[in-house]
């Protein structure tokens, strides 16, 4: 086999590469032996059936698996000859083969590219730190109460906030429709459960009144009979209650599963600083993508880069044709929202092979604790459903894979961070939350106001 290099220009390759015909028909001999000490044939005991005859049924199958094998041999043997490390899958094209001639193919290889990581110790970082307003915690007191509000009766009339208790008999030309009567329905006014300006002429009214809605069913409503149509509800007030909140007091806190009014404002603190650390270590690794973009300049493999910017792309034009750009991408032209995302995809790129060759250097993996801990995580994101996700990703190895590389980069995104100069900042709870191109407007600096699809790549 004589593997040849025809090509080498950035971070491209070919190879040319020749097998010979002897080494072909030495590769067919040897399978068909095998094949013929176990194969049956009528007339011949098994393992006594003739090489000719074997080659005769099966040659044409052994062949393509002796191809195959050589095109495999020949790629390998390229790769490891040039001690190349392969960016993409390389792409094979057969040149020249006929039965009982050399078989040549070119293999073309994008390698990955030379990386140096900068000395990391020489970063230096500033990480946003922010305590837990009292006063939220009190708003989330107070939406907690709300939540777990009774009513009391009330003489007076009704008004937005109250609770109506109505009976109601709907008709659509006179007649009573289906599904439109109900009696001793309690009705919240003003939560706009009911079709829209049914809530409305209840408000104002007392107990005892008796009330002609005239409303319209909404065009797209699920009952073809009644979509757009005007009807009248009959309605009945039975009863007004007032709302009356939940007191802020170890029995609220017991009614949501905690034994104290103390330990309640605690989890409330400890589920704030949770999402304030998040917001903060969010900054963080995006002032440190930054600093790693700013101090790596190396060439990206083309089919990664066009990948990349397929996928960006993808999304950035759905944007555009439904009108959903922001005002600064809206006024440039297709080729100039090209330019400036295709450069994004190129920082992604470019970012994800520096973290993936810092991760290899340093021996950072993700191990099965890691993937535990990241679906529990991604479990508590949908409270009531964690057992349906947990069984998702058991029942799912391509959702697996799809946990495991934010895992790893964030891994490795600690592991420079470790290495790095970090000097905490105290700042609000509000500025911390503030989205960073708005808090950048804000400052006396050089405001730039990103799309949601650029400012997602820029941080990635």
């Amino acid at each position: 086999m004589q593997v040849t290099e025809i090509n080498a220009e950035g971070l491209k390759r070919e190879f040319k590469v020749v097998v010979p015909a002897g080494q072909l028909e030495t590769r067919m001999q040897g399978r068909l032996a095998e094949i013929a000490r176990t194969v049956s044939m009528p007339g011949f005991r098994p393992g006594k059936v003739p090489l000719a005859l074997v080659r005769k049924k099966y040659g044409s199958a052994i062949l393509g698996e002796v191809l195959e094998a050589a095109v495999n041999d020949g790629t390998g043997k390229a790769v490891a000859d040039g001690g190349l490390r392969p960016a993409t899958q390389p792409k094979v094209e057969i040149s020249n083969y006929a039965d009982g001639t050399d078989l040549e193919f070119t293999v073309a290889i994008e390698v990955m590219p030379e990386i140096k990581p900068m000395d990391f110790a020489t970063v230096s970082l500033e990480r946003e730190k922010a305590e837990v307003p009292d006063s939220e915690i009190d708003e989330a007191l107070a939406r907690i109460a709300e939540r777990n509000e009774s009513s009391e009766p009330v003489k007076r009339a009704a008004k937005s906030g109250d609770v109506a208790v109505i009976d109601f008999v709907g008709k659509l030309d006179g007649v009573a429709f289906p599904g439109g009567t109900a009696e001793g329905y309690s009705l919240k006014l003003g939560s706009n459960t009911f079709i829209p300006g049914f809530e409305d002429q209840l408000i104002g009214k007392k107990a005892g009144a008796e009330v002609a809605v005239d409303v319209s069913f909404p065009a797209d409503y699920g009952n073809e009979d009644l979509a757009g149509k005007p009807v009248t509800f009959d309605v009945t007030v039975k009863e007004v209650r007032a709302p009356k909140p939940a007191a802020v007091d170890d029995e609220l806190a017991k009614s949501v599963g905690l034994e104290s009014l103390d330990a309640l404002k605690e989890a409330i603190r400890g589920e704030i600083g949770r999402e304030l650390d998040a917001a903060a270590r969010l900054r963080l690794k995006r002032a440190l993508l930054d600093v790693l973009s700013a101090n790596h300049d190396f060439a990206v493999p083309p089919t990664m880069l066009d990948h990349e910017f397929e996928q960006i792309w993808k999304q950035v034009d759905e944007d555009r044709q439904a009108g959903r750009l922001d005002a600064a991408d809206a006024g440039k032209s297709e080729d100039e929202l090209k330019a400036e995302y295709r450069t994004l995809s190129e920082r992604r790129v470019r970012l994800g092979l520096l973290l993936a060759e810092v991760g290899r250097v340093n021996n950072i993996t993700v191990t099965q604790d890691d993937i535990n801990r990241g679906i529990m995580t991604e479990a508590r994101r949908f409270p009531g459903q964690e057992h349906m996700v947990l069984q998702y990703y058991q029942k799912n190895e391509e959702a697996l894979e799809s946990l495991r590389a934010p895992l790893y980069e964030e891994k490795v995104v600690d592991f420079i961070l470790e290495l790095a100069k970090i000097a905490d900042k105290p700042v609000s709870a509000a500025d911390l939350r503030k989205d960073p191109e708005e808090a950048a407007a804000a400052a006396p600096a050089k405001p730039k106001k990103k799309a949601a699809a650029k400012k997602k790549a820029a941080d990635e």
